[in-house]
């Protein structure tokens, strides 16, 4: 392709109309293999903020009979029924709690000082006794409910 006055151009050939789409195209394909390897990294550094709610409908702290409730200090202590257990004792009373009925309600209540790893340990041993049925005690209030787990 020449440069230059169209007056220099030598012969009848008709000037080039046609616009040349290779260095778009090569443009193009470097920017979607920029977007491929940059979305993973983008979705990566995402900061979520979990939304803060209250109790629709408080209920009243006395616990029904046919559920079970689990309080977490903030030592990570875990109490059955208002006594200390160990991990193994809670593994295997929530174990026979599972064989003997399934459908039956964990009441959990954790302090927010517990790491949620703690929390998520203790869903997992009930999912894996087969109770599937797992409440959040929550204090009613406004703003953030901030339960108070307190035993000596």
């Amino acid at each position: 392709m020449a440069f230059g006055r169209m007056s220099s151009r030598q012969g009848s050939e008709p000037p080039i109309n046609a616009i040349n789409v290779t260095p778009l195209v090569d443009v193009m394909l470097v920017l979607v293999v920029i977007f491929i390897l940059a979305a993973p990294m983008l979705a990566a550094s995402l900061r979520v903020q979990l939304p803060k709610a209250n109790a629709a409908t408080p209920q009243s702290n006395v616990a029904r009979s046919d559920a079970l409730m689990l309080e977490v200090n903030p030592q990570g202590e875990i109490w059955i029924q208002g006594a200390v257990a160990a991990d193994a004792a809670v593994q295997q009373r929530l174990k026979s709690l599972g064989q003997r009925n399934p459908q039956t309600e964990i009441q959990l209540r954790a302090d927010t000082s517990v790491p949620y790893g703690r929390v998520v340990q203790i869903m997992g041993w009930a999912h894996a006794a087969g109770l599937t049925h797992i409440g959040f005690v929550t204090e009613a209030g406004t703003g953030l409910a901030q339960p108070q787990v307190s035993h000596p």
